[in-house]
């Protein structure tokens, strides 16, 4: 195991082998006291399973891929600390069409079969896109079961007029399809609404003569929006899915039961991806269902359906549409799905982003929630690299996150997972530097269960840089960061470690006031994309106080309608599922519109106890049907509500066993009720919890431009703090002490630095001391000769280089070193003082990219983030002394190179091969990007104080 000890985080389990250089230690002794170290600290992390480790999308390009070249990856990804694959068929190479595969076929299924027995071997996980490209669809969709849309034909008639065009679609591809006529209306004067459906034959011709005045006729067709799977593998070419369909959704699955054959041949979870079902805002049995489900007929509404109005009743009508076909998603869709899954003793695993529906209530109708992260976040992190070019339209939003996060934790779910990276930087830019703090916030929001965006499969035949996915981080074994991706993956499983044990601790459910979405007048069908949240989601009273919650310290989660529907009160905390965690207050912010049953339902759940806090009285009732009717209940239910004033404008209303508040100031209202918050965020630190039962786990992020060096305090009452550090593995027992129910607890974290507390109400006396690092002395430069020699990658290994001033290996004379992407192994000895020290720490200053480090034949441990330093005490000795680094750069300067070669290295079907604006993909005309160890490295003596905890209470 590789470790990476960083600056301020790290610690020193034995004060015995504390590198003071006081005497020379001997290899083997510093071998053992390391060996010592590394099996106490790995005894205090939970036990490390395959769902532990980072997973990846593995794109199989052509399905072209044999057992040899499956053998030889998977145990390439499992030695890089990879747990398991999701395997993604995909669009081919061209001049590999021989080895295309088609998807399901006996070959394929015996494909996976190989794949799932050696990943087996390695202990190794793998899931499975349900499909091939996005979304789901296929060969096995016919055009009655493609994805639908609504065409409105309009036509007008006068007084005593009959039509004599036939009511047939006009457009020649939606006749191909098979576009049929559902609804005939006609409006005429004085708001006059005819339904003519009956009066229209078979052959199209309306038998009807138009009253007098002007009249609208409108003619209503199911078609289908002719969408094609985007991106799909051989075998998987056809029509997208109409998921609003059951009996589409079952024609989908029957060549994968025919496949299966009742066995899940292994799979852990079938996977579908993002919505992006466009056009799509239809379905044969819509008008049915609505009538069913809303209690209206749709077909006299048609024309404020595809109103560009700004009215009420605009408004009303699309929100109740967009209801229903959420409804129909969830119902027709998601349902069969996870129950085909389940028959095959699977699970499933979906984004719901992008899709037309309640994104709360669809994340939670599948076993796995996954959310996505695209694009790339600021950082105030120090020397943080961050390319205005490769900045999207939206950053990463962890509120966004949360909703997938959110759904698990509301209906008891453990797992939550991401799609990570996806277009983070611009193709062969990017470096764990600039991955570590975006993981980190995917963390903070309730992921658990990273999946890398992705790893191609590429055969060992093909030429660097091998096959790559246009959109994906490209994180291959080509990659010549990839000697060191191992350190970065055992970050990202210690961290998941801890995230996956116990439950999420949220005190907080926030309610989601989904019919505000919904009730826009603009448009018809409403897909709840990522992309934009500028509009639908951060313009919201509910987004600025969730924000506002969690910057205060308070952790939440969000709450459907549907999710309040199945919650009871126990002991004064709300369960919103047997198997979930509890939530000590119900927070409604203020919304506009509010179901009557939801009302309903947050004043019941006072009665039981609850606390229910409001940020204001809800205005108005969605939808349209029986609209007086329920106005006048929602009424009737407010003015049942009698508050007495409180302090600082709160008011208070006692119901049955708990209580409801009302207040525009929703943390003065929580503080009412000593519902505390986390102050250890006015430190700048950003945290999420997880409750263990004995006590809590805290992971905390210090994403400031500043080192935080300072007690902060907990919301517990802890017998011991153990603290963690997830870059390297070590633990040991924290300085800290108790104070009217608080721990408080002392923590050294640099810019850049993650942390994680164990605070638990048991002792553990067993657990040696936490190292500070206090009284800094002057740092000495490591300077001389440096000996540089280029180690692996290419184009060609540059010379081996004598450098007495570190820079870049784009301005070395050899012009090799310029277009050269792999890693330089750098040695120099230097002299230690025999002045007595507590602890030493290197700095290597600027790497570019990723350092793994040696001290006298020691290894160190792998340096991968800002920043770059480690505690090098114990491997020192007075006198000289022997440092080496290996640094591994980008790939984007031999890419540069081949691109103004004109090397042909991307020939593929479909989309072939585009940059981060989707636009063709160019590096010629890239600047060089600094490579290499460029410092300066220095060495800083300290000494280091320890408090044993236990000893102390």
């Amino acid at each position: 195991m590789t470790h990476k000890f960083k600056f301020l985080a790290s610690l020193v389990l034995c004060g015995s082998i504390l590198a003071n250089c006081r005497q020379p230690q001997a290899s083997n002794s510093v071998s053992s006291a390391v060996s010592e170290k590394q099996t106490q600290s790995s005894a205090l992390w939970p036990e490390v399973k395959k769902e532990n480790r980072p997973w990846t999308r593995w794109w199989w390009m052509g399905n072209a891929v044999d057992e040899k070249n499956i053998n030889r990856l998977l145990d390439e990804y499992a030695k890089a600390g990879i747990g398991g694959v999701e395997i993604a068929p995909i669009y081919g190479a061209k001049e590999h069409e021989s080895k295309y595969i088609d998807f399901l076929s006996p070959k394929w299924m015996g494909m996976l079969d190989f794949t799932v027995k050696k990943a087996g071997s390695l202990n190794m996980g793998v899931d499975l896109t349900q499909g091939t490209g996005w979304p789901f669809g296929g060969p096995q969709v016919k055009p009655e079961y493609a994805a639908s849309r609504l065409i409105m034909q309009k036509y007008t008639l006068n007084g005593g007029q009959t039509l004599t065009e036939t009511l047939e679609i006009k457009d020649p591809k939606q006749k191909e399809v098979g576009a049929v006529l559902q609804a005939v209306i006609a409006y005429g004067p004085k708001g006059a609404i005819l339904n003519l459906t009956d009066k229209t034959t078979a052959d199209g011709k309306l038998n009807w003569k138009a009253p007098a005045g002007t009249w609208e006729i409108y003619a209503a067709f199911n078609g289908k929006t002719r969408q094609m799977v985007k991106r799909a593998a051989p075998g998987g070419v056809g029509y997208t899915l109409d998921h609003l369909s059951k009996e589409a959704t079952e024609a989908y699955l029957l060549p994968f039961t025919q496949a299966f054959n009742g066995s899940n041949h292994g799979v852990r979870a079938f996977y579908n991806d993002s919505y992006e079902v466009y056009g799509a805002d239809w379905s044969a049995g819509f008008f049915e269902a609505f009538q069913k489900r809303r209690g209206y007929d749709l077909r006299p509404y048609l024309r404020e359906l595809v109103s560009k109005e700004h009215s009420e009743t605009v408004a009303r009508v699309k929100s109740d549409y967009r209801e229903t076909m959420g409804e129909m998603l969830y119902e027709n869709f998601y349902q069969p799905w996870n129950a085909w899954a389940h028959k095959h003793n699977s699970l499933t695993k979906n984004q719901s982003h992008g899709s037309p529906g309640n994104l709360l209530d669809l994340y939670a109708a599948v076993d796995i929630p996954e959310c996505e992260t695209f694009g790339s976040s600021y950082f105030p992190i120090p020397g943080l690299r961050r390319d205005s070019a490769d900045v999207r339209n939206v950053d990463p939003d962890p509120i966004m996150l949360k909703f997938a996060s959110s759904a698990a934790h509301v209906t008891g779910k453990n797992l939550v997972s991401s799609e990570t990276f996806t277009w983070l930087g611009e193709h062969f830019k990017t470096s764990y530097s600039q991955m570590k703090p975006e993981v980190e916030q995917v963390f903070l929001s309730g992921v658990n269960h990273v999946f890398y965006h992705g790893v191609t499969y590429s055969p060992e035949e093909v030429a660097w840089p091998g096959w790559l996915f246009y959109a994906s981080l490209n994180m291959t074994p080509a990659n010549s960061l990839w000697p060191q991706f191992n350190g970065f993956n055992q970050y990202i499983t210690r961290v998941q470690s801890v995230l996956q044990s116990g439950t999420a601790d949220n005190e907080l459910l926030v309610y989601w006031p989904i019919h505000d979405v919904w009730s826009k007048p603009e448009g018809m069908e409403m897909m709840i994309k990522v992309h934009d949240i500028d509009e639908w989601l951060h313009p919201t009273q509910f987004y600025k106080q969730s924000k506002k919650l969690m910057d205060a310290g308070y952790s939440l989660d969000f709450v459907s309608d549907q999710m309040l529907q199945a919650s009871s009160v126990s002991n004064g905390q709300i369960m919103t599922a047997s198997a979930a965690p509890a939530h000590k207050v119900l927070v409604l912010p203020q919304s506009k519109y509010m179901a009557v049953p939801t009302f309903e339902k947050a004043i019941q759940l006072a009665n039981q106890g609850a606390t229910v806090i409001m940020e204001q009285l809800p205005a108005d009732v969605p939808g349209l049907h029986d609209l007086n009717g329920r106005r006048q209940k929602l009424k009737q239910l407010t003015q049942s509500l009698t508050f007495t004033d409180a302090a600082n404008g709160i008011k208070q209303m006692k119901a049955g066993s708990g209580e409801i508040l009302l207040s525009a100031d929703i943390q003065k209202a929580l503080a009412f009720k000593n519902i505390e918050r986390e102050s250890l965020t006015d430190t700048g630190l950003k945290f999420t919890r997880r409750n263990i039962g004995t006590g809590k786990y805290y992971f905390l992020v210090n994403h400031t431009p500043k080192t935080i060096d300072t007690t902060i305090p907990l919301n517990l009452a802890a017998q011991s703090v153990v603290l963690m550090d997830p870059q390297n593995g070590n633990a040991g027992l924290a300085a800290s002490s108790v104070t009217n129910g608080k721990t408080n607890v002392r923590v050294q974290m640099k810019s850049g630095e993650a942390l994680i507390l164990k605070a638990t109400t048991n002792q553990t006396p067993e657990v040696l001391a936490w190292q500070y690092l206090d009284n800094a002395g002057t740092p000495l430069e490591v300077k001389g000769t440096w000996n540089l020699a280029f180690t692996q990658g290419g184009p060609d290994l540059p010379i081996a280089q004598k450098l007495t001033q570190l820079k870049s290996w784009t301005e070395l004379a050899d012009k090799k070193a310029e277009a050269f992407s792999g890693t330089g192994e750098y040695t120099i000895t230097f002299d230690v003082p025999s002045k007595k020290a507590d602890e030493y720490v290197l700095d290597l200053g600027k790497v570019s990219e990723s350092a793994k480090v040696w001290i006298n034949g020691q290894e160190v441990g792998t340096l991968y983030g800002i920043p770059f330093q480690t505690r090098v005490g114990q491997y020192l000795k007075p006198g000289k002394n022997t440092l080496k680094v290996e640094v591994a750069n980008l790939m984007a300067n031999r890419i540069r190179n081949m691109d103004q070669q004109k090397i042909q290295w991307r020939n593929y079907h479909e989309i072939n091969f585009v940059n981060i604006d989707y636009k063709p993909f160019d590096a010629s005309v890239w600047k060089p990007m600094p490579s290499g160890l460029i410092g300066p490295v220095t060495l800083t003596p300290y000494s280091t104080t320890a408090k044993n905890v236990s000893s102390s209470l």
